[in-house]
C-alpha cells in the first residue's frame, strides 16, 4: 500500500521504528482524550441535546433552539458562565476582533504579555495601518516580549500595566514565533499575576490550536474570555465554519453586541442548518485532537532523528497541536509542504507555492488538501518564507493520515538527497 503512495521500503521501516518508541506517549494522550470526551458527552446530556436542535433556522434566527443549546454546551465544556458560538464568526482572527471591539473603548489600552500575536492581528490592532483598526478608534496597544529563555517577563508586565489598562491578551500557541506553547498552568500563573495588580483587567486567551490538548481549559484558571475557531480543534473536522467566545457573561454579551447589534446581542443569528455538524464535530473533537497530537509527536521524533531542530521536542509535554521544524532553507520548506499536499485527500495533485498572503509580512507557503477550506485540524503545514525557515505542521483527523503525511515529506526529502536514512 505504501508503495502505491510513493513511499519506499526504507522510509517505511525508518518510520515504523520511530513509531515503536512512541507507544507509551500515545497511551497518555488517549487518557486525556477519554477525559475530555466524557466532559463533552456530559455537557450534551446535561443540556438534553435532541435531534430537534439540528433543525435549520433562517432570516433573523429568532428562537433558534439549537443555537442556544450549542452555547450552553460550550459554556459547560469550558466551565464558564456564557458562550457565543456562531457560524457568523468567520475565523479565529474575526472572533478575536469581535471580542476586542466588544470590550474595549477609546483611550483604553490593552497589552499582549507574551510577545507579538499572530500576524493576522497586525491590521486589527493597527500595527499595520488599516481602515477600521483598534488604533483608529483610539485604543492603545502595548507589548511585553518574552525573555531570551522564553520565560514570561513578569517585571516588565508590572511596569507596563497602567490605570488605563483594560485588557491583557495571552496567545496560547506560538503562531509564527519560535517559542514554546503555553500550558493551561502557565496561563493561570500569568492571570493570577495580572489580577493581583488589578482584578478588573480583562484577561483574554487566544486558545487556537490548544482546545482539548490538556484536561483543563484557560477558563478554569481565571481567564475572563477565551476565543477560538471551529475549523481548528473544537470543530472536530466537521464544522464548516465558525468561531467561539466563552467566558464571563458580561464580556461575552459585549462581544455579542459587537457581532450583531446593540440591543440584539445573542438573540439573533440564523444557523442555516449547520448545528448538527458543529455539535457532532465537538463530540468527535477530543479524539481528533488526540490524533493530531500523535502526528505532531511522530513528526518531532522523526525529524529529530534526521538531524533537524524541532520545537517542542518529541519527549516534551504538549500544549497545542502544532509542531515547529527548522528546515534550514527555503527549498526544504517547499519540499516539506509539497509532501503534505501530496499526502492530502483533496487537491493532492496541486503543488503549493509561496505567495503574498494578506496579513503577513513575508511570502507564505501553505499546504492543506482539506475538506474544509483553511481547516488546520486537518493535516496541513505552513511557513513564512524567511529565516530560520520554520515549517509549522499541524492537524490530522486520523492517526494514519498524519503518519502518511510525515512519511511522504521524508520520502521527498530523501529523493532530493537532503537526508539519508
Amino acid at each position: 500500500m505504501y508503495k502505491q503512495l510513493g513511499i519506499d521500503k526504507e522510509v517505511e521501516q525508518f518510520c515504523n521504528t520511530i513509531l515503536a518508541t512512541l507507544e507509551e506517549r500515545y497511551k497518555k494522550i488517549d487518557e486525556t482524550s477519554h477525559i475530555n470526551g466524557a466532559k463533552v458527552l456530559h455537557a450534551m446530556q446535561k443540556n438534553k441535546l435532541s435531534d430537534i436542535h439540528f433543525a435549520a433556522t433562517t432570516g433573523y434566527g429568532y428562537n433558534d433552539l439549537g443555537r442556544d443549546v450549542i452555547e450552553n454546551i460550550y459554556a459547560d465544556v469550558f466551565k464558564t458562565e456564557s458562550a457565543l458560538v456562531r457560524p457568523q464568526l468567520m475565523s479565529g482572527t474575526h472572533a478575536l476582533t469581535v471580542a476586542f471591539f466588544g470590550n474595549l473603548r477609546p483611550n483604553d489600552e490593552f497589552i499582549s504579555v507574551v510577545g507579538k500575536p499572530y500576524d493576522t492581528l497586525d491590521s486589527v490592532i493597527g500595527i499595520t495601518k488599516a481602515s477600521g483598526s483598534l488604533a483608529e478608534f483610539g485604543i492603545k496597544y502595548k507589548q511585553v516580549d518574552l525573555l531570551e529563555n522564553y520565560d514570561i517577563d513578569y517585571n516588565k508586565i508590572k511596569e507596563t500595566i497602567t490605570s488605563n489598562t483594560k485588557m491583557v491578551i495571552i496567545q496560547r500557541s506560538k503562531g509564527y514565533s519560535y517559542r514554546p506553547t503555553l500550558s493551561v498552568e502557565n496561563i493561570g500563573d500569568i492571570i493570577k499575576f495580572v489580577k493581583d495588580i488589578n482584578k478588573n483587567i480583562i484577561c483574554l486567551v487566544d486558545n487556537c490550536y490548544g482546545e482539548f490538548v490538556q484536561m483543563h481549559e484557560p477558563t478554569e484558571v481565571g481567564a475572563d474570555l477565551v476565543v477560538g475557531s471551529l475549523i481548528k480543534n473544537p470543530g472536530g473536522g466537521l464544522a464548516a465554519t465558525g468561531g467561539y467566545i466563552v467566558g464571563k457573561e458580561k464580556y461575552v454579551e459585549n462581544a455579542a453586541s459587537r457581532l450583531t447589534a446593540p440591543g440584539l446581542g445573542k438573540e439573533i443569528g440564523a444557523t442555516l442548518g449547520l448545528n448538527q455538524n458543529i455539535l457532532q464535530g465537538l463530540f468527535l473533537a477530543p479524539e481528533v485532537v488526540a490524533n493530531a497530537i500523535k502526528g505532531a509527536i511522530f513528526a518531532a521524533a522523526a525529524f529529530e532523528k534526521l538531524g533537524f531542530e524541532v520545537m517542542p521536542e518529541a519527549t516534551e509535554d504538549r500544549f497545542d497541536i502544532i509542531q515547529a521544524i527548522n528546515l534550514d532553507n527555503s527549498e526544504n520548506v517547499i519540499t516539506f509542504c509539497t509532501g503534505i499536499q501530496k499526502a492530502a485527500p483533496v487537491d493532492s495533485f496541486v503543488v503549493p507555492t509561496p505567495w503574498d498572503m494578506p496579513g503577513y509580512d513575508s511570502k507564505v507557503i501553505m499546504a492543506a488538501g482539506a475538506f474544509v477550506q483553511g481547516s488546520s485540524i486537518e493535516l496541513s503545514a505552513d511557513a513564512p518564507m524567511k529565516p530560520p525557515y520554520t515549517v509549522f505542521f499541524q492537524g490530522g483527523l486520523t492517526q494514519y493520515h498524519a503518519k502518511i503525511g510525515v512519511m511522504t515529506t521524508i520520502q521527498l526529502l530523501k529523493n532530493k538527497s537532503v537526508i539519508k536514512i
